[in-house]
């Protein structure tokens, strides 16, 4: 990468605008400036034109910082000259090269070079094989005396003796084996029975929460509607000196618990359904149970109105009645430059009810509601669902 590139890069982060604005009027001419429903119409009109995007995350590093020190991916880089009216970054390049710049064909390729290892041969010894030559004394071979013909004869009971030994000898060493085989058999029954007793412990140390446990299955129902709830939950397991620990039930399945406790205590929240603590003496409690929570009727229109496409203007009057003049509304994002943007309710009005693919990804965090009714705060964000 040369400086000639971050150069070419900032030519084209201002055409890119240039293009934006010619059909769209953003709270600011600067793009530096955008933030919020500005990014998410920028992102529209860039998987319009380009058929491509950029994530909100990228667009903070790379259009709030300038100049800057590093440039984009190769292919955001294209989908971003596409959108400015080029084929490609190498197209974008040519049309606006510098005094003597030469560009190689390949640009977007790694320029470092890949320098040569040197090849060095080592010399190792070898050592030589030591031959071991026997030599046989012929001489003392040839010179031996015969003692099988010097052997004197020996008698009849001298023979008869030397006999009985050997059957003797035969016999003591059949014994020994016979010995030597008991107890190596010995040996095997109690290596096994001791490999036994270990493997038993062991098994006993590994599931020793699942012999000792008890396990509970809890089904969700919306109280409402008598079905099973079509929503993530956060279910809150609250014990005595510790601090709560945190599962999540996933929609339409049921929370399964397994524990050594004779009580449980656990708090079940979502977005669009109350609070509830349900409290249960585990001693005769039952291992299937259903529970009811009490749907949070405003989150749930909030939601319904931000997915609808249909009927855009019954929508809008609905929304507006719901929600009070002076609610607090804030969207959340999940970026390090950003964190929490205000807006007052016809702006939030305004997004919700625009035809994007983006508002697929919104999602109500929280709600509040004041004394007359009406939707006093809203809490809520869109995901992106850019792979990186």
């Amino acid at each position: 990468m040369s400086d000639l590139d971050l150069l070419h890069f900032e030519q084209l982060k201002n055409e890119v605008q240039t293009q934006y604005l010619e059909n769209h009027t953003p709270s600011s001419d600067d793009i530096s400036k955008w933030k919020g429903i500005d990014i998410i119409y920028f992102q529209e009109d860039l998987r319009k034109i380009a058929k491509g995007n950029i994530s909100e995350k990228s667009f903070y590093t790379y259009f709030k910082n300038s100049p800057v020190t590093k440039l984009p991916r190769i292919d955001m880089l294209n989908i971003l000259s596409i959108y400015a009216g080029y084929v490609s970054w190498y197209d974008f390049k040519k049309s606006h090269l510098f005094a003597d710049e030469v560009l190689k064909e390949h640009d977007e390729l790694d320029d470092s070079e890949i320098s040569e290892l040197e090849k060095t041969v080592e010399n190792s010894d070898h050592l030589p094989t030591n031959h071991i030559t026997a030599v046989s004394n012929v001489d003392s071979a040839i010179n031996t005396p015969n003692l099988a013909e010097e052997k004197p004869i020996l008698q009849k009971s001298a023979a008869e003796n030397q006999h009985n030994n050997k059957n003797n000898a035969a016999e003591n060493l059949t014994s020994a084996s016979k010995d030597k085989s008991s107890l190596s058999l010995v040996k095997k029954y109690l290596w096994l029975g001791i490999s036994a007793v270990l493997a038993v412990l062991v098994g006993l140390l590994g599931f020793k929460e699942e012999l000792f446990s008890k396990k509970f299955t809890y089904s969700f129902i919306d109280a409402d509607r008598n079905s099973k709830i079509n929503a993530e939950l956060q279910v809150q397991i609250l014990k005595e000196d510790e601090s709560p620990i945190i599962y999540v039930a996933k929609p339409n399945e049921p929370f399964v618990y397994t524990t050594k406790s004779k009580t449980l205590k656990m708090v079940v929240s979502s977005p669009y359904y109350k609070t509830d603590t349900i409290q249960r003496n585990l001693d005769n409690a039952p291992e299937f149970e259903n529970i009811e929570l009490k749907p949070n009727d405003y989150a749930i229109m909030l939601f319904y109105y931000s997915k609808s496409l249909t009927d855009l203007k019954k929508k809008r009057v609905s929304l507006n009645y719901l929600i009070s003049d002076s609610a607090l509304i804030y969207q959340v994002f999940n970026n390090q430059f950003y964190g929490v943007e205000t807006m007052d309710k016809q702006r939030y009005i305004n997004l919700v009810t625009l035809p994007s693919t983006s508002l697929e990804n919104l999602q109500v965090i929280d709600t509040q509601t004041d004394k007359d009714g009406k939707i006093a705060m809203i809490k809520f964000k869109i995901e992106s669902d850019e792979k990186k």
